[in-house]
């Protein structure tokens, strides 16, 4: 059961939901490449900051029980979230987990412009679980959006080697080509299935609880990444790491911050697009910054850019305006039928 509330404030919500979705969505990546770039080699302690960020999150959550106490009074709780919604955040959180590992393992061993575009097939797997668990509304204009970007990652992966970094194997550049397939098909799980949780919760679904489970889930994801860190001996690591990074070792911390706080404004922003809206938005508008990411990366990081990608991208590009211009002719259609049944009243 989701809160009531206007159509402005909903549509304020989403629009600043999309923009941290946007801003971590093509910082994070970059930031985390830049790292593994410039000396950094720890795929664990990568994968770690990207939920690392999750006390970040206390700041809103202090402001929204601040003012649910102004208006409810002294009886307000400062929790909301109950046990089986703290259960599927926990569940949800180790798998977000496992995708971190996943994702960091891939951008450590591809250029950026290339995993970019592999995880344009997200969209993909998340059609295609929001089918099975929450049974969205698919228009031909979907089906054909999915369809466009998945070519795009077929049309990569026809000829992935051709960018392999000089210092890198044959082996460890697949590795890294199907370990992002496979972060790309998780996370397209993990979309869904937090939607199907705040359908199924038996309690209202308000923005507080969103930030609440989302924390939940972002420090069992971290949780679990510490204990990789802890195997793997990265916490050793770190100062050595901070000792020989080429940027500097007070532009190392900065750069690991930074990282936290991009990618905690990635999954807000991507939980928030949820509640807002749906799974496949939220999946879509990943997708839809893929070339936002592309271009920053072979500006900054000087990557090439063959024919494949060039035709990867343009399939990407129309697979995204394919959606959107679905969705305004539905809203077009659905404005109209409402004038018509005005009228006839």
């Amino acid at each position: 059961m989701e809160e009531k509330m206007s159509k402005g404030l909903k549509r304020m919500l989403l629009l600043l939901n999309c923009a941290m979705l946007g801003l971590g969505n093509v910082g994070g990546p970059l930031l985390m490449r830049l790292y593994f770039l410039k000396g950094g080699k720890g795929v664990w302690i990568s994968s770690c900051l990207e939920t690392a960020g999750w006390p970040f999150m206390m700041l809103p959550l202090a402001v929204s029980y601040l003012y649910r106490r102004r208006k409810e009074g002294p009886g307000t709780k400062l929790v909301l979230i109950k046990t089986p919604v703290l259960l599927a955040s926990v569940v949800l959180g180790v798998l977000t987990g496992v995708d971190d590992f996943l994702y960091a393992y891939g951008v450590a061993r591809l250029p950026i412009s290339t995993s970019a575009l592999i995880i344009s097939t997200q969209l993909a797997f998340t059609a295609t679980f929001a089918f099975i668990l929450v049974k969205p509304k698919f228009t031909p204009f979907t089906i054909n959006s999915v369809f466009l970007l998945t070519l795009a990652a077929v049309v990569l992966a026809l000829h992935t080697s051709s960018d392999r970094p000089a210092n890198e194997s044959k082996l460890q550049y697949f590795l890294g080509f199907f370990m992002t397939l496979a972060a790309s098909a998780l996370y397209g799980f993990v979309l869904p299935a937090i939607e199907l949780t705040y359908k199924k919760a038996k309690q209202t679904i308000t923005y507080s609880l969103v930030m609440e489970s989302q924390m939940v889930m972002s420090f069992s994801a971290t949780v679990f990444c510490c204990i990789g860190m802890l195997f793997h001996g990265d916490f050793k690591a770190i100062p050595r790491e901070a000792s020989e990074y080429t940027l500097g070792q007070s532009t190392y911390y900065v750069v690991l911050v930074l990282n936290a706080i991009l990618w905690q404004l990635f999954f807000m922003g991507a939980v928030g697009v949820i509640f807002s809206a749906s799974s496949l938005l939220s999946g879509i508008l990943i997708a839809t910054l893929l070339p936002v990411t592309e271009s920053l990366a072979v500006v900054l990081y000087h990557e090439k850019f063959q024919v494949e990608k060039a035709i990867s991208l343009v399939l990407s590009l129309w697979g995204s305006l394919n959606y959107f211009y679905g969705e305004f002719h539905e809203n077009n259609k659905m404005k109209q039928k409402q004038d018509t049944e005005t009228d006839v009243a």
